[in-house]
């Protein structure tokens, strides 16, 4: 017989939501086993002791969390599934027949909190993953991303300022005046020193080869390689190089770690982190870097020998380059210049192919050359080059699941200091997941409690043993006495 099914809502019913979530569900096991009480006295300093109750802030953080465990871009997302989903009210603490709150509320508050409040609890949750043995922290490998910004590049205009502006006038009058003669007028490139967005001034254009320009930001993320935990993250202009966050992104992830006596020793990193600012930074604090020597640095010159005891170049001829003196390179990187004399020049057989119509032959290199030359020598082991697929294989698959999974592909905030906040909260929805789904008994761990089991079991067994001879020798002994 065909079955129909009716239905007729119900005046009265008895509903409990903790019976309809199941025991293995993400958020029920989430919500079991994180505390985050501690949010009420960090956030007190920005409510008042009268007037409207806002938002609670343990709500609001879950409902953030909820938006990046769902890959939800917006606001309005993250209230609209919330409706929808019984295991995501059970987890904020809402009944289902409560209004939940205004989408533009999550939009306010993060406003309204300090990015201490999210770097305390990025802190609490990388506590959380310390305490389950998931960060060994003596190796970090790191490594950048670009986030797409909350604005187009439609909204991007041009910097004029009052010079501009009025030799723009006389080249439309002289136009005007001698329409025959054409002025040529440049094509002006897009750049961030003549351009910028109203719509989110903290963006920046920034590009990838292959990919068309757009307004970004650039996110910074350290990554433990024991177990691809996030260690830190934050976000930078987009048209800073790699190099020069490098400082800043060390000091904070020792300052992370540090607070729970970690000690980083080894960071590994690409070709763009490589600066004398950076090497200097890491040799400074103590850290042995595996950075690649960038492209514009060279170890040997081509028909040139180097001699640091006397500070000069020689070439295959015989002639020498001396010191002459520095400049700043387009780079701001301090150079040392070394020029030959066209006396010794001019007469030589190589000429054409070494200098070509100039006088003279000039080379120039780092004044920290020897930075550039250590860890060119470092890089050539064989343990740097394990390191080098081990940062493949750690810092930039933990990138693609935060573009990717984790809501982090496009900002939904403006403001460099709203970023910060979205990546910040990012990487701890990610870093939740991992600890929500790791194991304390993995292999090695298993292997221990496992022999750990047998040399129980075996010494149970010799003990049983000796208390049964030890017991039939009293009985021999007693029997022999009586």
């Amino acid at each position: 017989m065909q079955g129909r099914k009716g239905y007729q809502e119900k005046l009265f019913t008895a509903f409990q939501l903790s019976d309809r979530v199941p025991e293995q569900n993400f958020y029920r096991r989430l919500n079991a086993c994180l505390d985050l009480r501690f949010l009420y006295k960090a956030t007190e300093k920005y409510y008042g002791k009268e007037g409207q109750a806002n938002i609670d802030p343990v709500v609001f953080f879950k409902l953030l969390l909820t938006g990046y465990f769902e890959n939800l871009q917006s606001d309005r997302r993250i209230i609209e599934n919330a409706r929808l989903r019984m295991d995501i009210l059970y987890f904020i603490g809402y009944d289902i027949d409560e209004e939940l709150p205004w989408h533009s509320t999550l939009s306010r508050t993060r406003q309204l909190y300090g990015e201490e409040i999210f770097n305390l609890l990025f802190r609490q949750v990388l506590k959380l993953c310390i305490d389950k043995g998931m960060i060994s922290g003596r190796r970090q490998a790191i490594d950048s991303v670009l986030v797409k910004a909350n604005a187009s590049m439609d909204s991007v205009v041009d910097i004029l300022n009052d010079g501009e502006n009025y030799i723009a006038a006389l080249d439309k009058q002289a136009l005007e005046e001698n329409p025959v003669k054409k002025l040529p007028v440049p094509k002006q490139k897009r750049s961030n020193k003549t351009r910028y967005s109203p719509t989110d001034p903290d963006a920046r254009i920034a590009t990838k080869p292959g990919k068309p320009s757009q307004l970004n930001y650039l996110g910074q993320v350290s990554v433990d390689t024991a177990h691809h935990v996030i260690t830190n993250i934050e976000a930078h202009h987009a048209d800073k190089k790699d190099s020069e966050c490098l400082e800043d992104v060390l000091d904070h992830t020792i300052e992370n770690l540090s607070e729970h006596g970690i000690q980083v020793k080894e960071i590994i990193a690409d070709g763009n982190y490589s600066s004398t600012t950076a090497l200097k930074a890491v040799r400074y604090r103590g850290v042995d870097a595996y950075i690649q020597n960038h492209g514009a640095y060279k170890t040997e010159r081509e028909g040139f020998s180097y001699y640091p005891e006397g500070d000069y170049y020689q070439c295959r001829s015989g002639a020498k380059l001396p010191f002459k003196g520095t400049k700043i390179s387009h780079d701001t990187t301090e150079m040392k210049q070394y020029r030959s004399s066209s006396n010794d020049c001019m007469p030589c057989p190589l000429k054409s192919s070494c200098i070509g119509k100039t006088g003279y032959k000039t080379i120039a290199h780092s004044v920290d050359k020897q930075l550039f030359d250590q860890m060119e020598k470092r890089m050539q082991s064989s343990y740097a080059r394990r390191l080098k697929k081990l940062r493949q294989s750690t810092v930039e698959p933990v990138i693609g699941t935060l573009v990717n999974a984790v809501a982090m592909r496009k900002m939904r905030t403006r403001g460099i200091s709203q970023a910060n906040k979205s990546m910040i909260t990012a990487a701890i929805a990610y870093n939740l997941k991992k600890w929500l789904k790791w194991e304390t008994t993995n292999k090695k761990t298993a292997m221990v409690m496992r022999l750990n089991s047998y040399d129980a079991f075996i010494a149970s067994l010799l003990t049983a043993f000796h208390n049964r001879i030890n017991k039939a020798m009293l009985i021999a002994q007693y029997q022999l006495t009586s």
